[in-house]
């Protein structure tokens, strides 16, 4: 969501005009920008913990996006930063932290990290996060962002995101900043028992997010919410063909 039609003054920073009489609000705070989405995007989508709220009160999405985009980084629809990635919208992002319900002492893996918004949030919530990245040009990008603004406990691997990075895990936690049809055994297998995975699975336009819980060494997946997102490169379903 822009600050659009009927949002009060108190979310439009220093400058805002009233849409009822002929004028369109604007914003210049994106702190303000912040407070906004929180309340008008994520909290009323019963996203009610507060460490979640707090991390995403203080990072500034913003600074995670390519600066053509900064002025759509508080919308409420997926941001695209290029090449088919996107930063997830900020309802669908907090909704899969909520039932993830990362705890402090946790190590995440973030897959698909783009230019480190997710990152930069988890690391709020966790002990340490791995964020893998395939696009080169990305994890550069997001590795100078996070170390930027002081993110201390977080790395950023430039690698195959399908392969997740075993070296570092196993995984309290796995999160998938973007969507999946299928999701790699070698991805499950980093996942520590007792630990959740949390994606966004498409069947063609319906999408729903779910979070999985590693028991006996298995993951038995439940349904979170709905939602959609491009699909991550290398986990689309493996394709057969029949003569």
């Amino acid at each position: 969501m822009g600050c659009g039609v009927l949002l009060w003054p108190r979310f439009c920073g220093k400058t805002y005009s009233d849409e009822l009489n002929g004028r369109v609000y604007t914003m210049s705070d994106y702190s303000a920008r912040r407070t906004m989405m929180v309340d008008t995007q994520v909290r009323p989508s019963d996203v009610t913990k507060f460490p979640i709220l707090e991390a995403m009160l203080e990072v500034p999405r913003e600074s995670y996006v390519p600066d053509s985009k900064r002025e759509e980084a508080y919308i409420s629809e997926n941001v695209t930063l290029g090449a088919s990635r996107v930063m997830l919208e900020p309802r669908t992002f907090g909704k899969l932290l909520d039932g993830l319900d990362i705890d402090p002492g946790e190590v995440v893996l973030d897959i698909g990290c783009g230019l480190g918004y997710s990152t930069a949030v988890i690391a709020r919530l966790a002990d340490a996060v791995v964020a893998i990245e395939e696009d080169a040009d990305m994890a550069a990008e997001a590795q100078a962002i996070l170390s930027g603004n002081d993110v201390d406990n977080a790395a950023v691997i430039e690698g195959v995101m399908a392969d997740g990075a075993a070296k570092h895990g196993p995984y309290d936690v796995i999160i998938l900043e973007g969507a999946v049809e299928q999701v790699p055994a070698a991805i499950l297998d980093q996942l520590k028992e007792g630990g959740r995975i949390g994606c966004i699975f498409m069947e063609g336009a319906l999408g729903m997010a779910r979070i999985g819980y590693k028991i006996d060494g298995n993951v038995a997946w439940r349904f979170a919410f709905n939602a959609a997102a491009p699909i991550l490169p290398g986990f689309e379903h493996n394709k057969t063909f029949v003569l």
